[in-house]
Order: structure tokens, then sequence, then C-alpha cells
């Protein structure tokens, strides 16, 4: 039986868009790290453009098939959409290594509950 692993990934939207006006990130991202049960934390600032498909494609390891990437961001349907070549480039299952969440219009205390729910349910399933 495979350990899993979680990583979280906040996508923060430029740290502009008025979606996130009501999440501080610090507090959400030092909660995370500190208090949940993930190997650690990652900041971008736009996982939609090209420096994000650069990212997912040095970030992802073929090699780790119990990895868990829970993406905090947008729509989780546009993430799917968004990552879907990277995660299939590396040979991963894109269906069960990856929890996109949508924490835009979210308060800090919402989104940390949020997260700390994916974490939960990653190291569940």
């Amino acid at each position: 039986m495979m350990t899993k692993k979680t990583r979280f990934i906040m996508c923060f939207c430029t740290g502009e868009c008025p979606g996130f006006s009501k999440l501080q990130l610090w507090p959400l991202i030092n909660f995370v790290r500190n208090e949940l049960d993930v190997e650690y934390t990652v900041i971008h600032p736009q996982l939609c453009v090209e420096d994000g498909d650069r990212f997912f494609a040095d970030y992802l390891d073929p090699n780790e098939k119990d990895r868990i990437y829970i993406v905090g961001g947008c729509a989780p349907v546009m993430q799917k959409k968004m990552f879907k070549e990277a995660f299939k480039t590396k040979g991963l299952d894109i269906d069960k290594q990856l929890i996109p969440l949508d924490l835009r219009n979210m308060p800090t205390e919402e989104a940390m509950k949020k997260v700390q729910e994916a974490v939960e349910q990653a190291l569940r399933e």
C-alpha cells in the first residue's frame, strides 16, 4: 500500500483579482503548512499563463503516483482543463491526483476550512 502525500499549491491570480480580496494569503498559507498534513505549500502568481505551464512541467514528478496535488485558485473545471496536458505528459492521473479548489470570494477562515477538508479527503482515499 502506498503512503499518500499531499502538496498544496495556491494560485493567487496575480494578487490583484477582486475574487481574492477577502482572502489573506499568508495566514492561509501558514495555516496549511503548519497545521495540516501536507509536505509543503507553493504559491504561484498565475497558473493559467505560460509560466504556469512551465511550472507544472517542471514540478510534476512521473515517479510520484501517490502524490496528491491540492490547488487553491479558480474554478475546478478550468483547473482540470488547464493542467490536463501537464499531468498526461508526466503519466499522472489528474482525476486521482488533483483536487482543485475554488477559493474565490471566500474569507480566509472559510478557505482554511475548505483546504483542510480537501487534505483530509486526500489522505482518506
